[in-house]
C-alpha cells in the first residue's frame, strides 16, 4: 500500500503545528523556574532579615531548597509524560540544569562541612582559635568559616540561566544571568548580611520572573490550542 501523500494545505498545517509545539517546548510551563525562584528568593530575604535584625527563626531557612526537590520530581515526571518527543537541544538543556543541581549540592556540602572539618583538623594538631570582644573583654571560642560563600552561589546561579538565555535567545533569562554577575561583583565588597540578600534577589531575577513570563505564555498557548 502506498503511503498517503499530503496535499499543500495539509503540509502547511502540519508545519504550523510543529512550529507551535516547538515554541511551547521551552521549559514547558515555567513551573520549575517559579518553584526555585520562589524558594531561593524567600530563603535569601528571610536570611537577610535574620542577620540584619539579629534574630533566629529556629531553623536554617535554606533547607527549603532541599524540600523543593520533592515537588520538582513531580513536576519533571508530569512534564516528561506530556512530551511526545524530546529533541537533542532539550536534552542538552536538561544536562545543563542537571550539572547545575549537582554543583549547588556540592557547594552546599562544602560550605557546611568545611567549618566542622577545619575545626576538627586544627584541634587534632592541638590548635584552637579564640576571639575577644574589645568592648566587654569577653573571650569565646571562634569557629572557622568559609568567607563569602554566598558570592560563589551567585556565580553558579548565573551559569544555567545565562546558557539557556543565550541558546534560546530568551531575554528575561539573559537579564537574570547578568544581574547575578553584577550582584556577585557587588558582593565582593559587602558583608555576609548583604550577600545573602543578593542571593534572594538573584533567585527572583534569575528564575521567578522568567518563570512567571514562561507560565503566562504557556497558559496563553494552552488556551489557544483548546
Amino acid at each position: 500500500m502506498e503511503d498517503k501523500q499530503l496535499n499543500e494545505q495539509e503540509s502547511l498545517q502540519l508545519i504550523t503545528e510543529m512550529i507551535q509545539k516547538a515554541k511551547g517546548g521551552f521549559h514547558e510551563s515555567g513551573s520549575s523556574a517559579i518553584l526555585w525562584g520562589s524558594a531561593v528568593g524567600i530563603a535569601g530575604i528571610v536570611s537577610f532579615i535574620e542577620s540584619y535584625w539579629n534574630f533566629y527563626i529556629g531553623f536554617d531557612i535554606w533547607f527549603i531548597l532541599f524540600a523543593a526537590i520533592i515537588p520538582q520530581i513531580f513536576i519533571s515526571i508530569k512534564e516528561n509524560k506530556n512530551k511526545k518527543a524530546i529533541s537533542r537541544e532539550e536534552r542538552n538543556m536538561d544536562a545543563v540544569w542537571m550539572v547545575y543541581a549537582l554543583s549547588i549540592i556540592a557547594v552546599t556540602f562544602y560550605t557546611n562541612i568545611m567549618p566542622w572539618a577545619s575545626e576538627r583538623l586544627a584541634s587534632g594538631e592541638g590548635t584552637q582559635y579564640w576571639k575577644r570582644t574589645v568592648a566587654t573583654g569577653a573571650v569565646e571560642r571562634m569557629r572557622l568559616f568559609v568567607p563569602s560563600a554566598s558570592s560563589v552561589y551567585l556565580i553558579i546561579y548565573a551559569i544555567p540561566t545565562l546558557t539557556v538565555g543565550i541558546a534560546r535567545r530568551f531575554k528575561p533569562m539573559l537579564i537574570g544571568g547578568f544581574v547575578c554577575y553584577a550582584l556577585f561583583f557587588a558582593s565582593c565588597f559587602t558583608s555576609f548580611t548583604w550577600d545573602i540578600l543578593f542571593n534572594g534577589i538573584g533567585g527572583i531575577c534569575n528564575w521567578l520572573i522568567p518563570g512567571l513570563i514562561l507560565r503566562k505564555r504557556f497558559l496563553k498557548q494552552k488556551a489557544g490550542n483548546v
